[in-house]
């Protein structure tokens, strides 16, 4: 009996420390095979996930000796947390494994679409045209970045970003006005963030009250030229809206690393294809060689844990 399901990727280094006390079964396509996934778990006390693995309803009742579920990954969406909670199963996100991937990936996407132009002439450079001036983009020095959601990676984001000359706000009503985190950044409202920042980030999760958050109201109290990134979680941006203001040059540029529908399709897609000055990414701002390391040993590291402490 499988005591361990691994069901999407993972370090192999990470996998070979779990098999070597505890029977261990890797096969990142289980997430693609939820019949046969759900044959497997019956009596498995470790489930390992990342985003698409959706541990609720079938998966759970099919689950009846699970204890704990690892996420690589800081995300909770896809986990249904009430029932894992109703039955004591234990779930260990790796937090902060990724922090900086993300926070490197924020400030090299708000660089490379302020300064947009610079990187789209390569082929005109070869032909010989010299396009200088169709090549002119923004500086980030002098801007205002938003920060949507300041716990640990909208602070990465913003630590990395102030030496860059950026002026830095953040709105996150969740964390108190006294917390010293405020000492680095300026707090504002959401309204006043929108309206008044030249690049705005998204770090929040996907909760009822931060569905299209930012959304065709939100968009059009943003200043002309505005850039938006949402490497939190799809759904958090409307994006039919985001594409829409992107077209008619109401926005300066957008990047989207996470979707409404993952994995995206040519159908769920569509309003997004053509859309100028939008950058797309596969839900890979978290993931470099280094941050797979650290998120699969801390994973690991948690399972074995909590299977240890249940033996």
């Amino acid at each position: 009996m499988a005591e361990i399901i691994i069901t999407e990727f993972i370090d192999q280094s990470a996998v070979d420390n779990l098999a070597a006390d505890f029977d261990t079964v890797y096969d990142p396509t289980l997430v693609d095979q939820p019949d046969r996934l759900l044959g497997m778990v019956g009596a498995a006390p470790a489930l390992i996930v990342r985003n698409r693995t959706q541990v609720r309803g079938a998966l759970l009742e099919a689950a009846a000796g699970l204890k704990v579920v690892g996420r690589l990954g800081v995300g909770l969406d896809n986990i249904d947390m009430d029932a894992c909670a109703a039955r004591d199963i234990t779930v260990c996100p790796a937090t902060g494994a990724n922090n900086v991937s993300v926070a490197e990936y924020v400030v090299t996407t708000m660089l490379t679409l302020l300064r947009g132009p610079a990187y789209d002439v390569t082929q005109a450079v070869l032909a010989g045209d010299w396009p200088r001036t169709d090549a002119i983009g923004r500086e980030g020095s002098g801007k205002t970045l938003g920060l949507i959601g300041y716990g640990a990676i909208g602070r990465d984001v913003a630590r990395r970003a102030a030496p860059l000359g950026l002026n830095i706000v953040a709105h996150d009503p969740l964390l108190p006005a006294n917390d010293p985190a405020w000492n680095d950044v300026s707090s504002m409202k959401l309204g006043e963030l929108v309206a008044s920042s030249d690049v705005i980030s998204l770090h929040v999760p996907l909760t009822d009250q931060t569905r299209h958050l930012i959304d065709a109201d939100a968009i059009a109290r943003m200043k002309p030229g505005t850039v938006v990134i949402n490497a939190a979680r799809g759904g958090v941006v409307d994006e039919s809206a985001l594409a829409a203001a992107l077209k008619d040059g109401g926005l300066g540029g957008a990047a989207l690393d996470v979707f409404e529908t993952e994995p995206v399709t040519a159908e769920s897609g569509a309003h997004l294809a053509d859309v100028p000055n939008l950058i797309l990414t596969p839900h890979i701002a978290g993931l470099t060689d280094e941050a797979n390391l650290r998120t699969s040993d801390l994973t690991a590291a948690n399972v074995r844990r909590v299977l240890e402490a249940c033996s």
